[in-house]
């Protein structure tokens, strides 16, 4: 048996380091290097995103030319809507808190601009009711943590921006909510450097981006834990900045850039505002591209080519005026202002710029790729809104809130869609998150629910990428080819699929199969046009009193077939929506598949089919 004294002198050390860690959940101490971050902390109120100063400025703009009347005129109405409604109550939707915390920060945004451009203290009375309800909720639902993130970053901001209205009873009451749901939920996490403090998506920017308002707001009075949290949230932020390398882009698809970057957007400005820094995290390598991101992945119908989980409306997107200042990109702020009579955010007012004309006069280029996710997207022009519009995707199923859709495209044409991406299903579905099980068996998320080639009726694998080979653009012709091979590994030898526009008017999809053994291959696309199948070979979408042609130039044994894409409950019902079918004959080891469209219903002259290889 060991010496005694061995074994204490082998675990004495142990002991005391043991002593030296905080218990999960209590507050640490912060570093040296965390305290000096705050020593340059603006002490008054408020100093969240806003100055006095910039509410001054929105108060002239409010009052000045016509656009700002017209802004301030929705503003208020939104704020006169909100008097009457009831607050928000601790009522969670499956796991999920999120929307009540998330009407909670459009209401305090809302209810606190209005105060502080208009004076009205019926719109700080009622933003003081809400926050002291949340205060008063018995957690914030940190089990899901997006939720007290969300919920952290609303009280922040109305007890920053009402400050001077509220008594000092309620500040008490909301700084201890801040403090005691939001910041030190957060200490688990940061401490043993797990889940979102070290994810690359859009939950580190989310969850770290409230810690960050939180800890800001309070640091005053809490210097300690704002202090420490604030710390490990610029440590972690770094993480999720690395996916915007190399071009921008955002690989969850367009609704959760929006997600991602407006919590980024915002937690820069919160640090910038209240200590004079972002401490580098706006200069990672790709983010001052990913603005055009943004710009380029909407079609000329104002719908996104929205992959992966999300719709296809546009954002809400306030951060455009915002990197528009930082990265001098004028267009930016043109789109911008273009979309925010429609869809008015406060921030708005507060990152408001002037400057930019739009993307055509900016000769922002008509076809870009974004290679770091296999995205491709081209236009026959910019700002006119019939022109053709195809949106291409190579992927990675492997990305978080990614569907099994390698290959999948969208097309626009004469001011509509007609090759539509279904979007998310409905999150709270049995094992919708769970990767290994039904995920993939609901439509929505399998292949069979995209634009794109099944073999023998199988999904692509979950684990599989299509990187984007080859990328061109011309007046005449620009096309991309992706090598979509990994997403069948039991049957295919290769798989490949090219996009290309044609004379800026037609699209060709053209897809290069070859199989191990004969299987069955199909080609689908999802539209909501009404489909008259002419022949074999020719069908025309109609939507309207607008047409597009479909014709398959090979293989000559191929035929167009037509079937409905609903779906019966409790998955969504995809109700009008049909599926256009390219069917051979019979199973095949090699084929090309080669469809073209054309605006209108006609028989206009078709490219000549050339191999993918020979596509120059």
């Amino acid at each position: 048996m060991p010496d005694a004294r061995i074994i204490a002198a082998i675990i004495a050390p142990l002991l005391m380091l043991a002593a030296s860690l905080p218990a999960a959940g209590q507050t640490p101490v912060p570093t040296d290097k965390d305290k000096e971050r705050l020593k340059a902390l603006r002490l008054d109120h408020p100093r969240l995103i806003a100055f006095e100063e910039d509410f001054a400025r929105v108060r002239d703009m409010a009052r000045g030319d016509a656009d700002g009347q017209r802004w301030m005129r929705q503003l208020r109405k939104e704020a006169e809507d909100l008097l009457d409604k009831p607050p928000a109550e601790h009522k969670l939707v499956g796991p999920r808190l999120l929307g009540q915390s998330r009407l909670v920060l459009a209401r305090v945004y809302v209810l606190a601009l209005a105060y502080r451009i208009e004076g009205d203290e019926r719109f700080a009375e009622r933003a003081r009711k809400e926050m002291l309800t949340a205060a008063a909720f018995p957690d914030w639902n940190p089990s899901h943590f997006l939720d007290t993130a969300e919920m952290t970053h609303a009280l922040a901001i109305g007890y920053d921006w009402l400050y001077d209205y509220l008594s000092t009873a309620d500040r008490a009451k909301i700084v201890r909510a801040i403090v005691d749901l939001g910041l030190k939920a957060s200490l688990p996490t940061y401490q043993k450097q797990n889940w979102w403090a070290t994810a690359s998506h859009n939950w580190n920017q989310v969850c770290n981006g409230g810690m960050i308002m939180g800890a800001l707001a309070v640091a005053d009075k809490h210097p300690d834990i704002a202090a420490y949290v604030i710390g490990r949230a610029v440590e972690s932020v770094p993480r999720a900045m690395a996916t915007y390398a190399p071009d921008g882009a955002w690989p969850e698809g367009p609704g959760y850039w929006h997600y991602a970057t407006r919590y980024t957007v915002t937690l820069m400005a919160g640090l910038t505002s209240a200590l004079g820094t972002d401490f580098g995290l706006s200069e990672a390598p790709g983010f001052d591209k990913t603005g055009l991101f943004e710009l380029c992945i909407y079609g000329p119908t104002g719908r996104s080519f929205n992959f992966a989980d999300g719709g296809d409306g546009q954002s809400r997107v306030p951060c455009l005026f915002w990197l528009a200042r930082r990265f001098d990109e004028p267009v930016l702020a043109w789109e911008e202002r273009r979309r925010a009579d429609a869809a008015l955010t406060p921030l708005d007012f507060i990152w408001f710029d002037r400057r930019g004309k739009g993307p055509k006069a900016e000769r922002v280029p008509l076809d870009v790729l974004f290679k770091g996710i296999g995205v491709a997207v081209f236009r026959g022009a910019w700002e006119d809104p019939d022109t053709v519009f195809a949106g291409f995707r190579g992927g990675d199923n492997k990305v978080n809130h990614s569907h099994l859709d390698l290959g999948t495209f969208v097309l626009d044409a004469l001011g509509k869609r007609w090759a539509v991406d279904l979007g998310a299903e409905e999150y709270n579905l049995p094992g919708y998150w769970d990767r290994k099980g039904p995920r993939w068996e609901y439509y929505r998320l399998s292949t069979h629910g995209h634009n794109t080639i099944t073999l023998n009726g199988k999904n692509q694998l979950a684990t599989a990428a299509a990187p984007i080979t080859s990328f061109v653009s011309r007046p005449e012709l620009a096309f991309a080819v992706a090598d979509m091979t990994a997403g069948y590994p039991d049957i295919a030898k290769s798989l490949e699929r090219g996009l290309a526009m044609v004379d800026r008017r037609q699209v060709l999809v053209q897809d290069e199969i070859e199989c191990r053994e004969p299987a069955e291959a199909l080609w689908t696309m999802h539209t909501d046009a009404a489909i008259e199948i002419r022949h074999a070979h020719k069908a025309v979408l109609r939507i309207g009193d607008l047409a597009l042609t479909a014709r398959i130039l090979e293989p000559a044994a191929a035929r167009f077939e037509q079937a409905s894409a609903e779906q019966a409950a409790p998955q969504k019902p995809n109700k009008g929506v049909s599926r256009l079918h390219v069917r051979l004959p019979d199973k095949t080891a090699s084929t090309r598949i080669a469809v073209l469209f054309t605006p209108g219903d006609g028989d206009t002259k078709a490219p000549d089919v050339r191999p993918l290889a020979e596509w120059r």
